[in-house]
């Protein structure tokens, strides 16, 4: 913080001699405030204002979704064990990250309204639950795009790898690279005030601007490019293979997947090209202008919150496109409605018992 706080103070002391240069020159127009290759201090009031409406009321709502869908979700494929599939339990996974996510966003509401007052262990609790959910996601749908290529495209042998792979390769694969990927919310996640607003926040603070350059480029690259170009081999040779197929089983499965993986990416698409455009600006590639700043920060900002929509539409997908999940979810509905309804039974027939016996013993009281 100290080190970025220096570096905009050298920015505006050498703008304010070149502007004294200009005047000595003899040209006496300012300027827009576009200083050339100094960068210019940029203020985010707009930005602030308006994150304190928006951003509470889509976590808000992302939050009461979120919770309602995945833990539906979570109830049905629990109460389904035996009949799971192998794309089933990489979706299990998928809500459990989904859930564990949408808990956070009511300590995010917060921090978009009023600052952040809940402490130094939790602001790096909620960062490392959104890093666990922003990879753990993509490399699950990573891990359903391999389980539908090896299920398609070598349906004769692919038995044994499948249930390898969504049984003891997705904890390697998915939960521990995304719990090692925390370890810069550990070391960096910090409280601190902000010198603009005057408000404790919650955020990563890098001992120089390299690091943020650094770790964008793995968030783009994890987060991203290397799940996206599996995803995309595994769907373009599906797709190469069921187009001589004429399977209907296996086509309405694929497309419940690859809607959900669709949606992944609509969701997530626009913000990592928020933060690849506000890359290139700390780069120098494309040229600072507190403006386009402003611009990038706040698409950032509404694109982040739209993404995180992606944790409802799992959910929400399975209820309308998947047959089976419907069935299941009536099911286990069913039987946690009887099971309740038998308990207040059993406890009715046991009151019954306990008030008939009470009769009898004040009778025989009374009679003797």
């Amino acid at each position: 913080m100290a080190l970025s706080m220096d570096s905009s103070l050298d920015s505006l002391d050498l703008s304010s001699g070149l502007l004294i240069e200009f005047s000595e020159n003899g040209t006496d127009e300012i300027g827009s405030g576009d200083y050339g290759d100094y960068e210019e201090p940029c203020y985010q009031h707009e930005n602030a204002d308006f994150n304190r409406i928006f951003l509470p009321t889509i976590y808000s709502i992302i939050f009461l979704t979120g919770i309602i869908g995945n833990g539906l979700v979570i109830i049905v494929m629990g109460y389904q064990k035996k009949q799971r599939s192998m794309t089933d339990k990489y979706r299990l996974h998928l809500s459990v990250a989904d859930l564990l996510f949408v808990i956070t966003l009511p300590f995010w509401s917060v921090d978009a309204a009023i600052g952040w007052y809940f402490g130094n262990v939790l602001c790096k609790a909620v960062h490392v639950i959104y890093t666990v959910n922003l990879y753990s996601s993509v490399l699950i749908l990573a891990f359903i795009s391999l389980d539908r290529y090896l299920a398609i495209v070598h349906a004769t042998n692919s038995q044994r790898p499948r249930k390898l792979l969504a049984e003891k390769v997705v904890y390697v694969g998915v939960w521990l690279p995304a719990v090692l990927l925390t370890v810069p919310d550990l070391i960096f996640a910090s409280t601190f005030t902000s010198e603009v607003e005057g408000k404790y926040l919650c955020d990563r603070i890098y001992p120089h601007e390299n690091w943020r350059i650094s770790f964008r480029f793995q968030h783009i690259l994890v987060g991203l490019v290397l799940p996206g170009l599996i995803i995309l081999t595994c769907y373009c040779i599906i797709i190469s293979k069921l187009s001589h197929s004429k399977g209907h089983q296996k086509r309405k499965a694929l497309k419940t997947t690859v809607i959900l993986i669709l949606a992944f990416f609509a969701c997530w698409l626009p913000y990592y090209i928020g933060i690849s455009i506000d890359t290139f600006i700390l780069l120098g590639v494309i040229r600072h202008r507190c403006s386009l700043e402003t611009i990038v920060h706040k698409w950032i900002s509404i694109t982040e919150a739209l993404a995180f929509f992606h944790c409802c539409l799992n959910p929400i997908l399975y209820a309308f496109l998947g047959a089976k999940f419907k069935t299941s979810a009536q099911n286990a509905l069913t039987s946690v409605s009887r099971g309740s309804s038998l308990k207040i039974l059993s406890k009715g027939k046991r009151a019954g018992h306990s008030s008939v016996s009470t009769e009898s013993e004040s009778s025989s009281f009374h009679s003797s």
